[in-house]
């Protein structure tokens, strides 16, 4: 009997993230999915042209105006999008609950909807009312904004039909589902084919569209990684409960930069943006205090001051605790370590804990060194002084490396009041007003605390 071709075998199909194989497997080895392998029909290509949507141009004749950024009037939000918004465009919002996506969607609708926009706000998490409350407290009631309550596909397809958006926001993804379509609200397949419906919408039509997406217990997108492949703009909304701010970070942008972070601020009035967060990150002392240290991180191509604390205390019972918050557990692990062996100062006895100021974290090299200075100050009991910036990254063997964007950081500390920077060797040109020691090793930046 002779072997059927190779086309004509099933094949089989990640459900997460569209991977196709020849054979079943428990795992998927794109995503790393288990049980999201799904067998599907042959694979057959039709080879015979087929009506096209419109004749291929010129590269040159192509007009862009029809891809500009449009202001949505939210100066963070558009940092982080390059700009603004794009019509036809579709973003994705995604963040934890609580942390205030929908909050800052109602805002940019509003704003959408007084510069004469129609704009349509689809809620399937919260009644209408629950939103016009929310909408009174923040301010952002419009003529031009309209509300709906839906979660079948088709009512929300029917209300694009009658208002005509300019921008619509669905709040969430994951609570519509369509009849047509096996499954639950927030299935896989359902918000497949909810957002692929959203999708051929939005470019059909030219409407800006905002999607809000949950995340999973590890934070990721919940529902198929095919979803973030579809959208456009992938944002990610952070924040923690037990603090005001919240920052927006751009994982996916195919219209500006792909490494940009925006600064709000959360109240009971509503959301606004932080163009100059400095004051929340840093605290002002009369006076020096052991145990902290400030460096400058950057977020995107922002950066950003942070405050870094440290408390060192004894252990009699021989089982030192490490306890760390905003900071990366592990670098902070190996930083103690260079500052015990290298460093001279003894923590084998010692409980450690450190932790940033205002809720930012910080998980970037370039703060090893402020870690290591913060904990040394803490050992010693001998503060830093209060005009001093740390900047670079540490090795194991106690040398101090280079970090990206140097001179960039050195010009936000001049303009925060900082006069000296303890920094990696060849710093290159300095800022007016800076003076950079440059250090070696841990030696020599431990002599800035008199030892």
């Amino acid at each position: 009997m002779a072997r059927s071709p190779a086309a004509a075998r099933p094949q089989h199909r990640c459900s997460e993230c569209g991977l196709t194989l020849g054979k079943w497997a428990g795992q998927c080895p794109e995503c790393q999915a288990w049980g999201s392998i799904t067998e599907v029909g042959p694979t057959r290509v039709a080879l015979a042209p087929g009506p096209v949507s419109a004749p291929a141009r010129r590269i040159a004749d192509v007009d862009v105006e029809a891809a500009r950024a449009r202001p949505t009037g939210v100066g963070e939000l558009d940092r982080v999008l390059g700009g603004g918004l794009v019509p036809g465009a579709v973003v994705l919002l995604a963040g934890e609950p609580g942390v205030g996506k929908s909050t800052l969607l109602l805002e940019v609708a509003a704003r959408a909807a007084r510069d004469g926009s129609p704009t349509l706000y689809v809620t399937g998490e919260e009644s209408a009312a629950q939103v016009r409350l929310r909408a009174g407290r923040t301010g952002a009631l419009d003529p031009h904004l309209w509300l709906a309550a839906e979660t079948d596909l088709a009512a929300v397809l029917a209300h694009v039909d009658a208002v005509q958006p300019g921008l619509l926001v669905v709040d969430s993804v994951q609570t519509i589902a369509s009849a047509q379509v096996e499954g639950g609200a927030g299935g896989v397949t359902q918000v497949r084919a909810v957002t692929a419906a959203l999708i051929a919408v939005a470019k059909e039509r030219g409407i800006a569209t905002m999607l809000v997406g949950h995340v999973t217990k590890d934070g990721s997108i919940a529902g198929p990684r095919l979803l973030e492949h579809l959208v456009d703009v992938v944002l990610q909304f952070e924040g923690d409960r037990h603090s005001t701010l919240r920052l927006v970070r751009a994982v996916k942008n195919r219209f500006g930069p792909a490494d940009e972070v925006g600064c709000f601020e959360l109240g009971d009035e509503g959301i606004r943006g932080l163009p100059d967060p400095s004051g929340l990150f840093l605290t002002h002392r009369r006076f020096p205090v052991a145990g902290t240290c400030v460096t400058v991180t950057v977020e995107g191509r922002r950066p950003m001051p942070a405050e870094i604390q440290a408390l060192v205390s004894p252990n009699p019972h021989h089982n030192p605790r490490r306890a760390v918050s905003g900071l990366d557990s592990a670098r902070v692990a190996m930083v103690l370590a260079v500052v015990d062996k290298r460093g001279g100062c003894k923590l084998v006895d010692q409980d450690v804990y450190t932790a940033t100021v205002g809720g930012v974290r910080v998980a970037e090299p370039a703060a090893d060194l402020a870690i290591a200075m913060a904990v040394a100050s803490a050992v010693l009991d001998r503060p830093l002084p209060t005009d001093t910036v740390v900047l670079g990254e540490l090795g194991l063997s106690g040398e101090v490396r280079r970090v990206a964007g140097l001179q960039r950081r050195l010009a936000e500390a001049v303009r925060l009041g900082f006069t000296r920077a303890l920094v990696p060797p060849d710093p290159g040109p300095v800022p007016d007003g800076m003076k950079a020691i440059a250090v070696h090793d841990m030696a020599m930046a431990l002599s800035a605390l008199g030892r």
